[in-house]
């Protein structure tokens, strides 16, 4: 259990090697702001859309009487925009940093420098390489995903758990895909595709669930994902080095494990 409370440390302390950098925040914001104008028009659009869409899929519901139609089509149209909730989550992170590519990628090698005294994994790709790779790798996350999630919409439907254990579940998956995503970009830098990423993020399941849960849950209020974004991408670098075992500089050997590296990241590199 101890993973869960470092893992949301390593969340605290990149929102804090975020807010101590105020020219990457605040560049870091575009990205997020871009996809989000788009994915709440998405999300809009849905939510005006999803009762035409039920009444479409259950014709055979027409002659139910007074309550019953109502509240069965009620209950399934909120799953279907629960459901578009959910996909929009996990994908805003890949879009967002689909995006941001270059930023991002900055950042994060801005945070392996400080901490390990100068040096950063380089992929030594082209842009246009590195992009191809994050949205092919994007896009077999979301297939997964969108499979977990079709799952979860069926089990929905199972009275009680599907109102009580199922929500909690769905957040842990969404929680471990958004980790997924935002330790890709420094996993990327290091080489490392998809299948081993994943293998290695099930070796410490605790430690990115203690990451990534709250961030989904955070994630799931208007504009707090575009807020979130560059200090997650900071907290999941950070994170990372933990999961590969790479160590500190000696400089860093006085702060506590994941610790705030705003200090060290003060170098004109970091901005």
């Amino acid at each position: 259990m101890r993973d869960i409370g470092t893992g949301f440390g390593y969340l605290v302390k990149g929102q804090r090697w975020a807010a101590g950098h105020g020219r990457s925040l605040g560049v870091g914001l575009l990205p997020g702001l871009i996809t989000l104008v788009l994915y709440v028009g998405a999300l809009i659009g849905l939510a005006f859309g999803a009762d035409d869409v039920v009444g479409w899929a259950t014709p055979f519901a027409d002659g139910w009487s007074s309550p019953w139609l109502g509240l069965f089509r009620g209950f399934l149209t909120a799953l279907v925009f629960a459901l578009g909730l959910f996909l929009a989550v996990i994908s805003f992170t890949a879009v967002t940093l689909l995006v941001g590519q270059p930023f991002y990628e900055k950042l994060s090698a801005d945070v392996d420098r400080a901490r390990s005294g100068g040096a950063a994994p380089e992929s030594g790709l082209s842009l246009r390489r590195e992009l191809w790779i994050s949205a092919r790798d994007s896009l077999r996350v979301l297939v997964r995903v969108s499979c977990y999630g079709l799952l979860l919409f069926g089990l929905g439907f199972v009275p009680v758990i599907g109102q009580s254990v199922i929500p909690a579940i769905g957040f842990c998956v969404t929680g471990f895909f958004l980790a997924e995503e935002l330790t890709a970009v420094a996993l990327q830098r290091r080489g490392m595709e998809l299948r081993p990423r994943l293998a290695l993020l099930r070796s410490r399941r605790l430690l990115v669930l203690g990451f990534g849960v709250p961030l989904a849950l955070a994630f799931a209020v208007p504009l707090v994902a575009v807020f979130l974004m560059p200090g997650a991408v900071a907290g999941a670098t950070l994170m990372v080095r933990d999961l590969l075992g790479e160590p500190d500089a000696p400089q860093g050997d006085d702060a506590e494990p994941g610790g705030d590296v705003g200090a060290a990241g003060a170098a004109p590199a970091a901005c």
